[in-house]
């Protein structure tokens, strides 16, 4: 009999600034994946719309405001982590009410998406590079 796989469902934001950059974190010391840059964004709760989980997550990681009618589902990924199954949502947007902080994250730093394969990347983050070009 095979083991049922745990499926881990996780939205993440392509944030666009006027210069064609996107924001970044850096995942802290002390959890999983520390030191790789990332998309902000985080994993859906049982109950919860990705959009309803996107509008939150980001409130709580960079305490700025989004409406989730204006993040435009982008594309996704597929990727096994830590003995469980990883789908992220990546959204795009260019509308956000406030400054991005780094209030969960070791550094926040915008960027252009062709200088981002510069930086180490979580395995399910890195293909979305191509598509924000």
């Amino acid at each position: 009999m095979e083991k049922k796989l745990t499926i881990r469902f996780v939205v993440a934001l392509a944030m666009r600034r006027d210069d064609g950059c996107y924001l970044l974190q850096k995942r802290p010391e002390g959890t999983s994946m520390a030191g790789l840059w990332e998309f902000p964004g985080g994993k859906v709760e049982a109950g919860e719309s990705p959009e309803h989980a996107l509008t939150r997550e980001i409130s709580e990681e960079l305490g700025v405001t989004i409406n989730p009618s204006q993040c435009l589902p982008l594309i996704f990924a597929s990727e096994p982590l830590e003995g469980k199954h990883l789908i992220l949502l990546l959204y795009q947007t260019d509308s956000w009410s406030g400054d991005p902080e780094a209030l969960h994250a070791e550094e926040l730093r915008w960027i252009k998406p062709e200088d981002m394969h510069n930086l180490p990347m979580p395995p399910a983050d890195a293909p979305f590079i191509d598509q924000l070009k």
